[in-house]
């Protein structure tokens, strides 16, 4: 991709907005959900994760497009966003009812997981507010044209919500695509999100409608396979070792079908344990070609969950600032030594891991 590709800061309001839906996510820490008593509440979510680190670790200017039921726990997600120091103007706050209804506000409760014991998360988000934002809720003209955006990101777990959600998806990523507008999109195929909902072969639908107006395709191997559609030889049934060979092969199938994504990219993850990743991450782009990540093998973690949207907010910062694609693919991973969905990191951190930096101690 390349600088002129973006649209310019100064004429544009936001360096990126997101478009997703924010929960109140609740984690016992070290305990289980089943035992806990108490919780510690972060926010979180796919698509929102990637503008709250671009703008808390990489310092860019960002917004989140959602939709909020107006009572206290509401609140206190916006509470938690503006923290984040992601703009909170484009919410759309609907009326509570008392009882949720007619809308609410979505939860998830988060437990890491320890060595042979894995990550578990439990959402409540039926009838969600964000859930039944519609394409009309949003003036995507004004937005991009109008307040001006650089860079639109969003993702299969919003649009996975419900039919209204995929339609309001589609609606944004045309109008990006309409105004010059970067537009990224994170497979983030979770097979529960869709089984209400017609499952893997309304996902292949629904992204398969999407992917024409993307420039920047993210997904590990179960994304371009299950909600793509794109077959790889041998890895039917055991998805965990997909290698560069065999992704660079899929690539050339994903870029042909799809001649206008200027970037693919996937994380390599193979999971020891819960704690213990052997972590990698490759890119393509039709002028560079295939890059590798440096390849961190046995690389401990910490909170397993919001990994891949670090990988996405390191990539996006790379290719919005101009770096060389092997550089953006270096940024990413640092989600996973810190709790909570979104990353606690900051761009010192990720240039020095990007580096080749270690883990001794800085004084």
């Amino acid at each position: 991709m390349r600088p002129d590709d973006i649209r310019s800061v100064e004429i544009n309001q936001f360096d990126i907005v997101s478009l997703g839906e924010v929960m109140l996510r609740l984690d016992p820490g070290e305990g289980r959900i089943r035992t806990s008593r108490q919780f510690q509440v972060w926010e979180g979510g796919g698509e929102y994760n990637v503008a709250r680190g671009l703008s808390c670790v990489f310092d860019l200017r960002a917004a989140v497009v959602t939709a909020l039921a107006d009572n206290e726990v509401g609140r206190l997600v916006e509470s938690l966003i503006r923290a984040g120091g992601v703009d909170t103007s484009l919410i759309r706050w609907v009326d509570y009812d008392g009882v949720g209804s007619a809308a609410r506000n979505g939860l998830s409760f988060t437990e890491r997981g320890f060595g042979v014991r894995g990550a578990v998360g439990v959402s409540d988000r039926g009838h969600t507010a964000a859930s039944q934002l519609a394409p009309t809720d949003v003036d995507w003209d004004e937005l991009f044209d109008g307040a001006g955006v650089r860079w639109f990101h969003t993702g299969g777990i919003f649009a996975g919500l419900s039919a209204s959600a995929a339609d309001t998806t589609l609606q944004a990523v045309r109008a990006a695509n309409r105004h010059g507008v970067v537009v990224s999109y994170d497979l983030n195929y979770r097979p529960s999100l869709w089984k209400a909902i017609g499952g893997q072969r309304q996902a292949q639908q629904v992204n398969r409608a999407i992917a024409p107006y993307v420039d920047v395709m993210i997904g590990n191997e179960k994304g371009f396979t299950a909600a793509l559609g794109f077959s790889v030889p041998g890895l039917d049934d055991d998805l965990a070792h997909l290698d560069v060979d065999t992704f660079a092969a899929m690539i050339h199938d994903v870029a042909t079908t799809y001649a206008n994504l200027r970037v693919i990219a996937t994380t390599l993850r193979t999971v020891r344990s819960a704690t213990t990743n052997d972590w990698g991450a490759v890119a393509w782009s039709p002028e560079t070609g295939l890059v590798r990540a440096t390849q961190r093998d046995g690389m401990e973690i910490l909170d397993r969950v919001g990994g891949g949207d670090s990988f996405a907010t390191g990539l996006v910062y790379g290719l919005l600032t101009g770096e060389t694609l092997q550089t953006a693919v270096d940024y990413g991973a640092l989600a996973m030594t810190t709790p909570g969905d979104t990353s606690m990191a900051t761009l010192a951190d990720v240039v020095r891991l990007a580096r080749g930096g270690g883990a001794r101690v800085e004084r």
